[in-house]
Order: C-alpha cells, then sequence, then structure tokens
C-alpha cells in the first residue's frame, strides 16, 4: 500500500548540487561535503531529503558567500564539465561514492586556511598525502625561522601539529586533535616535593622544552631544540600570542592571585616567615582556599578540587598550566602561583610583569 505522506522530489539540478559543493569546499568543511555524497544526501536523486526544506538550507551559500573570489574558485571547479561529469556518476550510482580528489585537496588546503585542522587532516588523509603536507608545512615553518620570521614560522608549527594523526585511534584513525585538559593533567600528575621543584621553576631550557611538549608535540619540540634560546623564546611568545587570544586577560588574574599568595607569606618560588603558605592561606581564608584558583580562572567552580580547576583553566589559557603548582592546604590542595622571577619564559610571556603580555615579533 502507498504511503499517502510520501512525495517523490522534483529533480536535482545540478546548479543546486554545484553551489552546495562549492560552499563544503570554501569552508573547508569535510564533514558536510562528505553528507553530500551520502545515500540520504539531497543531492541525490533516490533519497526522499531535498534542499528545498529548512533541513538542509545550511548547505548552500548565502548570498555573502556568492561574492567570495575563493568561493567562485570553487564553484568554477565544481562547473568543469569532466568534475560535473565524475560526481553526477557517483550520485547515480548505487554505491557508496568515491570523493572527487580535486575538490578534497581544494577543501583541505581552504581548512588549512581557516584553521580548521581536523577537517584539513581528514581531507588530507583520504589523499594519502596528509604525511607530506605535514613535513612540507613542517620544512616552510623551518624556514621561515631561518630567515628570522617568526609569525609565518610559528602559523607552520601550528599547521604541522594540526595535522597530526592518531593511528590508534579505535575503531579507525582519527586526527589527533591536541587535548589541553588531558595534557595538563598529565603535567601535574605529581606532587612537587619542593615548590623549586615546580614546572614554572624549570631552568630555562627544560621549560621551553617542556611548553613545546605540552602546546605542541614532541615532535615539533624536538624540531625547535637546537634552535638559539632567544629564538625559542620570541616562538613562544608569539605561539601564546596567535594561540590565546585572551592571555593579557588571563596575566592580569594571574597578578592578582599572586598578590594573594603573596600575602600569605609566598612570593611565586617559596614560603616565607614563620608559617608555612597553607597554613597562612588557612589562617586568612578559613574554609575556601579555592579563592586562589578561582582568581586565576576568573570565576569558582563549586566544590572545585584543583584538577577541576586546572582542566579549565587549561582549556581556556594552555600555557597558564605552566606558571601553577599544586598546593596543600589543609585538607585540600589548589592552585597556586609558581614561576622564577627571574625567568626569561616568564619575562617572555608576561608572567612576571602580570598583563604586559607576549611582545609582538
Amino acid at each position: 500500500m502507498a504511503n499517502k505522506d510520501f512525495e517523490v522530489k522534483g529533480p536535482v539540478e545540478y546548479a543546486t548540487i554545484a553551489q552546495a559543493l562549492a560552499k563544503a569546499v570554501y569552508e573547508g568543511d569535510i564533514v558536510n561535503f562528505r553528507l553530500l555524497f551520502a545515500p540520504f544526501s539531497p543531492a541525490r536523486q533516490s533519497s526522499t531529503e531535498s534542499f528545498d526544506t529548512p533541513k538542509y538550507a545550511y548547505l548552500l551559500p548565502d548570498e555573502a558567500m556568492t561574492g567570495e573570489p575563493r568561493y567562485r574558485e570553487a564553484l568554477d571547479k565544481v562547473n568543469q564539465p569532466e568534475l560535473r561529469e565524475f560526481v553526477e556518476a557517483e550520485l547515480e550510482a548505487n554505491r557508496p561514492a568515491q570523493l572527487p580528489a580535486g575538490l578534497l585537496l581544494m577543501l583541505a588546503d581552504n581548512a588549512v586556511r581557516h584553521g580548521k585542522f581536523t577537517s584539513a587532516s581528514q581531507a588530507y588523509e583520504m589523499l594519502r598525502i596528509r604525511g607530506r603536507m605535514q613535513q612540507m608545512f613542517l620544512d616552510h615553518a623551518n624556514a621561515a625561522l631561518d630567515r628570522g620570521d617568526v609569525p609565518t614560522a610559528v602559523r607552520g608549527y601550528v599547521i604541522y601539529t594540526g595535522l597530526a594523526y592518531d593511528y590508534a585511534a579505535f575503531p579507525e584513525p582519527l586526527p589527533a586533535i591536541p587535548d589541553y585538559q588531558t595534557r595538563a593533567l598529565v603535567l601535574h600528575a605529581d606532587y612537587p616535593e619542593s615548590p623549586e621543584a615546580s614546572i614554572g621553576m624549570l631552568e630555562t631550557g627544560s621549560l621551553l622544552q617542556k611548553a613545546f611538549e605540552y602546546l605542541l608535540t614532541s615532535e615539533a619540540a624536538g624540531a625547535l631544540s637546537e634552535r638559539p634560546e632567544n629564538v625559542r623564546l620570541d616562538f613562544l611568545a608569539e605561539l601564546v600570542r596567535q594561540s590565546d587570544p585572551h592571555w593579557d586577560e588571563f596575566l592580569q588574574r594571574y597578578k592578582e592571585a599572586s598578590e594573594l599568595a603573596a600575602r600569605f607569606g609566598e612570593r611565586l618560588s617559596a614560603s616565607g616567615g614563620d608559617l608555612s603558605l597553607a597554613e597562612e592561606i588557612e589562617r586568612e581564608l578559613g574554609e575556601d582556599p579555592r579563592q586562589i584558583p578561582a582568581t586565576f580562572l576568573g570565576r569558582s567552580i563549586e566544590g572545585g578540587e584543583w584538577w577541576q580547576y586546572l582542566k579549565e583553566l587549561a582549556y581556556e589559557h594552555p600555557a597558564a598550566a605552566l606558571f601553577v603548582a599544586r598546593q596543600a592546604v589543609g585538607d585540600v590542595e589548589i592552585l597556586a602561583p609558581r614561576y622564577k622571577p627571574d625567568s626569561p619564559v616568564a619575562r617572555a610571556l608576561g608572567v612576571e610583569t602580570g598583563g604586559a603580555g607576549p611582545k609582538p615579533a
């Protein structure tokens, strides 16, 4: 018996399909691109789904986008006769579609431009060129460092890191997305035996190595390890500037937290006076020692433990995890400010002054 609610949709015009494909390519959106070739895609005549419904309106470009040069370039590519023939054949085939390599490559390149590295890495991986592209960006970044162009070098290293892949992922390999919340917990997994054992108290070379391993990858840190110290300092400052536009706001809060800690007999590196830092915090704050990490974060977490504050802080300001340390206060632990006052790393990132921020290259 026929379903009275079912309506056969009209013909799917290639002009509409081309607009949707061009939009996905222009935006570097691998998810929408693959959706257009899925069995239920509104681009397929055999599917009951339609571009005319609000459900799929987002797949089509708006008027502003149609005037963008890179969108027009993608649309011209989609409308090439040989590519049109390929796309139409794949949409008509009763099997999983093969994705057009030319459009995938353009999509991946646009994804890099937009900073959508997960999308770019997937597209390059489908083309079996991800590793080569990753190495190419690293080579270009190192060449930029050789000529003193730190911002371009940082951009290249960020792309190199963003294109990393996790072949151990289950059930299939996936892009290795940086997870600073988890990395920060690993970074602070061991309680420091003394203030001097905290990450922020490391010597310059060791702290730079730790910072690059945490913010980028161990491979990237290794590639940077042979550079002069002043180059690595400039690189780290530019890396934080590019990746965290609100770093200066954190620095202001860090300064406030440091001043708060100073009133309890600690000035960033070691306890002072007759009482330990923990005892003074207990005396001044009573049952609320979490005021210091709350100042770091700019808000309180109800019942928050040190690791909860650390995860939130690492999500919003990844580099912040380099300048805090676990501190026991009675029966609880908090995050306390910790860095060497004369540290070139702290100076380069503005931590020492509490708000200057990384200096432009």
